[in-house]
């Protein structure tokens, strides 16, 4: 009976060691440049919809609101810029919010997943795409 007690212990501390990659890690600025640059982010939005980001290598980030009903209200397509600035992802845009600088803390919740938070304490989740 002992040796299916240890088989059951050691079968649980694997599943849990399995489990830790999708705990929350703070991302340093390094780590967010290698898990955006190049990629697309889809933010998930109150609404049960996605926004794509695109965050291209080169620093530019284009975004597409063009699907939602409320784009009309802005432009629906922008280029803007984006950044790492110390542990953070920083991005402008030319019109949305303004022309403000927005920055980020990230944190990776999965292989392909993050939750953020802006500095003004927005928060959200994304997941990311190759």
């Amino acid at each position: 009976m002992p040796g299916v007690l240890l088989r059951s212990i050691a079968v649980a501390a694997l599943l849990i060691a399995g489990l830790a990659p999708v705990m929350a890690q703070q991302l340093s600025g390094e780590e967010i440049k290698a898990l955006i640059s190049g990629k697309r982010v889809y933010l998930s939005t109150p609404y049960g919809l996605e926004f794509p980001l695109r965050y291209r290598a080169n620093g530019e980030v284009n975004g597409d609101a063009s699907g939602f009903k409320l784009a009309g209200m802005f432009a629906p397509k922008e280029t803007g810029k984006w950044w790492v600035e110390g542990e953070k992802l920083c991005q402008k845009w030319p019109s949305w919010y303004n022309g403000k600088t927005l920055c980020f803390s990230v944190r990776q919740t999965g292989r392909a997943s993050i939750s953020w938070m802006r500095d003004d304490g927005l928060s959200g989740t994304a997941r990311i795409e190759g």
